[in-house]
């Protein structure tokens, strides 16, 4: 059976003054995914995001959320408690413990004891802060902080949750600490949407992701459909002797689209357009050609390098 769309988005335009922030925009989130919005400062996300947990309004186009209208009006009373939205600048109050913090948004949200003392107990422990409750938010690190801000997004037990920019500014290890939990709340079938420019945790992160461009969505696809499309396979290869053998090796294999001496190692880089199964058999090939081969290792272009590729063909 398949998954219904958390997110759905039809002609979605935000225009400030002469400024168009967002231009046109269809978007699709499935329920339970991890989704990647990615893009340059300027490119719209953040408007996006803003329209989408009514913040914003737009100018024109549809919002729907799990199949339902959203509008900013409050006729969206329930949709909105479905919703946790973690802006990239929120405020915390220094002067309050994190137990007390994360209390009075519980009772913004109107939840009542017995319920609220073991929600807040849940949500510490998720975010790694049981042994904080008493301390002063002031006194927390970036990282701890940046958990706190998580856990009140998430006090009142969201199923869709929007999060710009949460990593910004982080270390690795806090970074990582952050990834943990975003993955335990997918894992508890949460929808997550989520903005970033550390591409390297959105390739660990996602399912899907969403390239925006000048307020435009040129790309969104699975990570998956994404990688076999736009990046490139490449094979770098080392040789213990007769390199001249390699390359008349490499040249005469219908598979091997192009190569290059990498300067300073003596290894090949290969752009490869086979398989598993082919490189294994290139590999094969090369060794009953009575090449010693030293090294041989087989990798993909990552996110990152698929973005700015993507960006160049927009620029030109």
């Amino acid at each position: 059976m398949a998954k219904e769309l958390a997110i759905q988005t039809f002609g979605l335009t935000k225009q400030f003054d002469r400024h168009l922030a967002v231009n046109e925009v269809d978007l699709q989130v499935t329920e339970g995914e991890v989704y990647g919005l990615i893009g340059p400062n300027g490119a719209g996300k953040t408007t996006l995001i803003r329209m989408l947990v009514a913040a914003e309004e737009p100018t024109t186009g549809e919002i729907y959320l799990h199949g339902n209208r959203f509008l900013r009006d409050k006729s969206n009373s329930t949709l909105k408690r479905r919703l946790g939205y973690l802006p990239d600048d929120f405020p915390l109050y220094d002067d309050l413990t994190v137990w007390d913090y994360l209390d009075y948004f519980a009772r913004l949200y109107r939840l009542r004891d017995p319920k609220r003392t073991q929600r807040l107990c849940e949500v510490l422990e998720l975010v790694q802060l049981t042994n904080k409750r008493n301390s002063i938010i002031s006194t927390l690190s970036r990282g701890m902080k940046q958990r706190l801000s998580l856990g009140r997004t998430i006090i009142h037990e969201p199923i869709l949750l929007v999060l710009d920019e949460p990593v910004s500014g982080l270390d690795p290890i806090a970074r990582m600490q952050f990834r943990e939990i975003i993955k335990i709340l997918q894992e508890a079938g949460m929808t997550i949407l989520i903005s970033s420019h550390v591409l390297s945790d959105l390739a660990q992160l996602c399912t899907s992701v969403g390239i925006m461009e000048l307020g435009c969505l040129v790309e969104s696809a699975s990570l998956k459909e994404l990688y076999h499309r736009l990046s490139r396979q490449q094979v770098f290869i080392s040789t213990l002797d007769n390199q001249e053998a390699l390359i008349c090796e490499l040249k005469n294999h219908p598979l091997v689209e192009a190569w290059e001496v990498m300067l300073g190692n003596n290894q090949i880089r290969v752009e490869f357009s086979g398989g598993e199964e082919d490189c294994a058999a290139l590999l094969r090939t090369l060794i009953d050609a009575g090449i010693s081969i030293s090294e041989f290792h087989r990798t993909q272009e990552d996110l990152e390098t698929i973005f700015l590729k993507l960006g160049h063909q927009q620029a030109s």
